[in-house]
């Protein structure tokens, strides 16, 4: 549940164009929706663009930006969307969020 929402979203993965999300993109999205649920995930194929976002429910304080924390994540690959994730969660347990 996020804080002040009452409920927790559903999760909500959104993609550019129908495309074919592999057995393998599908877990790890799974996995990104259970471990960081404060998210929502976008699969994206536009040139020059990231392919996956995550875009925060919940927007930042300024304390938790000016340390590097972001509202939204884009990354051209899952795992490196997934290790992004990551980093975010430590600069806001370094902030004691």
């Amino acid at each position: 549940m996020l804080p002040g929402s009452g409920r927790a979203p559903a999760p909500i993965h959104f993609r550019s164009r129908d495309t074919t999300m592999t057995d393998y993109e599908q877990r790890v999205i799974d996995v990104l929706t259970s471990t960081h649920p404060g998210w929502r995930y976008e699969q994206l194929d536009l040139p020059g663009l990231p392919r996956w976002w995550a875009t925060r429910y919940c927007p930042l304080r300024p304390d938790q930006r000016r340390a590097g924390a972001r509202d939204v994540l884009g990354r051209t690959s899952l795992h490196g969307l997934a290790g992004a994730l990551a980093r975010h969660d430590e600069i806001l347990h370094n902030l004691r969020y």
